[in-house]
C-alpha cells in the first residue's frame, strides 16, 4: 500500500504517476518552446511517493535597455507568448506575462520617446 492512495493498486499507482508526470511535462514544455533561448531546463517536482506534483522553467525576464528597447521589447514578447503558452496558466504563469508586459510597456515608451527625439538607436547592442 503507497500512503495516500489506498485503493490503488500497483499497476494503478503506476498509470497514475505516469499521467501525471506527462500531464505536468507537457505544460512546462509548452514554456520552454516559446522560451527559446530565454528559458532553461524543464524541472519536475515529486513527492515522497514519486508522483510530479509541480514544475517549472525558469526564464530569464529581460532589462530595460534604454540604449536598444528593441531588444527589450523582442525579449519581454518572447516571455509573454512563453508565459501564457499552455492552455491553462498558473498563477505564477499569469505573474511572469504581467511583470513582462511591464517591461514591455516601459521599453515601448522609451523607443517612442527616442523616436520623438530623434535619438539614433543602437540596433546591434
Amino acid at each position: 500500500m503507497i500512503f495516500g492512495f489506498n485503493s490503488f493498486n500497483q499497476s494503478q499507482f503506476n498509470d497514475f504517476k505516469k499521467s501525471q508526470y506527462n500531464k505536468i511535462y507537457a505544460h512546462e514544455a509548452k514554456h520552454k518552446a516559446k522560451g527559446g533561448a530565454l528559458a532553461g531546463p524543464i524541472v519536475i517536482e515529486k513527492d515522497n511517493n514519486g508522483v510530479a506534483i509541480s514544475g517549472h522553467v525558469n526564464i530569464k525576464m529581460p532589462q530595460l535597455d534604454k540604449n536598444n528597447p528593441d531588444k527589450t521589447i523582442k525579449d519581454a514578447k518572447t516571455v509573454i507568448s512563453s508565459a501564457l503558452a499552455p492552455s491553462d496558466p498558473s498563477s505564477q504563469d499569469l505573474k511572469v506575462a504581467s511583470q513582462a508586459k511591464a517591461i514591455l510597456s516601459n521599453a515601448q515608451d522609451i523607443k517612442e520617446k527616442n523616436k520623438e527625439k530623434g535619438n539614433k538607436l543602437n540596433y546591434f547592442a
